[in-house]
């Protein structure tokens, strides 16, 4: 399994994204946002995506690399972000999965969230926000399982 996570030659954090969006438009803004932007959450770290056309390719691509984040429009043509999350869940280290979408309401963030998904980034995305929400997926993804401080300071005492 190759692994999207790791350290580059200089030291930085590399962490790997998945999209998996049908608008050509939105792909090529995220591709502009990783290439552009400056990563405030997660500032020693470089970040990469790869992309993938529809459900089949994703999972090929999830099952044969260890990728912490994937972004899913809700709408994939004749699948939905809801088969994406059922088949992430199966996954022996599942990424966290956030939702895409123009109609980005408070219905599609509560059915998102309630059925598992990390969040939902409205389209056209925003540099500022997109950053902000990647970086946090990745600390979530990267400390899960990780005991809480107060964990550690109750079995150190």
């Amino acid at each position: 399994m190759n692994n999207f996570t790791g350290f580059d030659t200089a030291g930085h954090n590399c962490i790997m994204a998945l999209s998996v969006l049908p608008s050509q438009e939105d792909r090529f803004a995220l591709l502009r946002i990783f290439r552009r932007s400056e990563w405030q959450l997660c500032p020693d770290s470089v970040w990469a995506l790869k992309t993938a056309s529809g459900l089949d390719e994703a999972m090929t691509t999830l099952r044969s690399n260890r990728i912490p984040i994937v972004l899913c429009d809700c709408d994939l043509g004749q699948s939905t972000w809801k088969d994406l999350l059922a088949l992430i869940d199966l996954l022996s280290d599942p990424p966290c999965l956030i939702v895409t979408s123009r109609q980005a309401d408070d219905r599609l963030w509560a059915e998102a969230l309630n059925l598992g998904a990390y969040d939902v980034l409205p389209t056209p995305f925003d540099p500022t926000e997109t950053t902000r929400t990647l970086g946090l997926a990745w600390l979530h993804w990267r400390d899960r399982g990780r005991p809480s401080l107060a964990m550690t300071a109750k079995s150190v005492a």
